[in-house]
């Protein structure tokens, strides 16, 4: 089964929902990063919750980014993504490991903290960013971004995020993650409707491992309820840095900068955080870009 993304609304359009199957997705971030266990946890919530808000967008040259600043071990989290579901990301201490937590699963509250805030920054390709800000409230991350929905963008919203991992051997077993919510409206009725699905929308990663479809499981889930789905898509995690975007870099480093890493160095290599796709420039190439930002 590959990666799919499916978007709709229910209850005659009173909410919307987004879901995702993301094994895919989460096993080539975990080994572009050679990411620990619970590291692959923490940034497959991350990957998924930012490819579900990516395919909200309206135009292909936008983009959504999230930062999740925790203050746990792991470090910051950023993924970004693009109206195809496509995303990229990176967690800063990609091999940090913990015991369990109590209830016997993978500690990722603890590693991710939650003494800092969440960042939502959309790029609508205008002159300034929309940008979104909250509170961390747990670490979990699906609490968090349900708590930033409600808050910051006053829209309720059930968020669910799941990753499941063999524990031997680290491999991504499932993943799946799914976003609800109430449009302007809604009847109280309806949230509450949903708000009992909770436990339900709980079970989907393990219902993906078990070898059941999305679509099938997302009909299932809300028989009922008025469902509609009214788009697919296929996500991936996949970077879209370049050569050239790198030149643009090293032109803004402006030409002190420049001039200094030439007669110090002799050359650079820059790696993208996202893929890990070292860049290398020799000495003339990088006097060829003194010349062109001088120019």
């Amino acid at each position: 089964m590959s990666d799919k993304l499916l978007r709709g609304v229910l209850f005659d359009r009173a909410a919307r929902f987004t879901a995702i199957s993301a094994k895919d997705m989460v096993e080539k971030a975990r080994l572009t990063h050679a990411l620990s266990r619970v590291c692959t946890a923490a940034l497959g919530r991350a990957l998924q919750m930012t490819s579900m808000m990516g395919v909200d967008l309206k135009n292909n040259d936008e983009k959504v980014t999230t930062v999740i600043k925790g203050g746990g071990e792991a470090g910051n989290i950023v993924c970004t993504a693009y109206r195809t579901g496509n995303v990229k990301g990176y967690i800063e201490n990609p091999q940090l490991e913990l015991p369990p937590a109590p209830n016997g699963k993978l500690d990722v509250a603890l590693a991710v903290g939650w003494f800092g805030e969440l960042m939502v920054t959309r790029d609508l390709s205008m002159k300034e960013p929309y940008v979104g800000r909250c509170e961390m409230i747990s670490g979990e991350i699906a609490e968090d971004f349900a708590n930033y929905f409600t808050r910051s963008e006053q829209t309720p919203s059930l968020v669910y995020l799941g990753v499941r991992i063999d524990i031997e051997s680290g491999k991504v077993l499932s993943a799946g993650g799914m976003l609800i919510q109430a449009l302007p409206s809604c009847p109280e009725e309806v949230i509450s409707r949903l708000e009992a699905k909770a436990d339900d929308i709980s079970k989907l990663a393990l219902r993906l491992e078990k070898g059941e479809e999305l679509r099938d499981i997302v009909i299932s889930m809300f028989e009922g309820c008025k469902l509609e789905i009214l788009a697919a898509a296929k996500p991936e995690f996949k970077c879209d840095c370049s050569r050239e975007r790198l030149e643009r870099v090293l032109i803004s480093l402006g030409r002190d900068e420049l001039k200094d890493m030439i007669e110090k160095d002799g050359k650079a290599e820059l790696t993208c955080r996202f893929c890990n796709k070292v860049y290398s420039f020799t000495k003339q190439e990088l006097e060829a870009l003194l010349n062109e930002g001088a120019g």
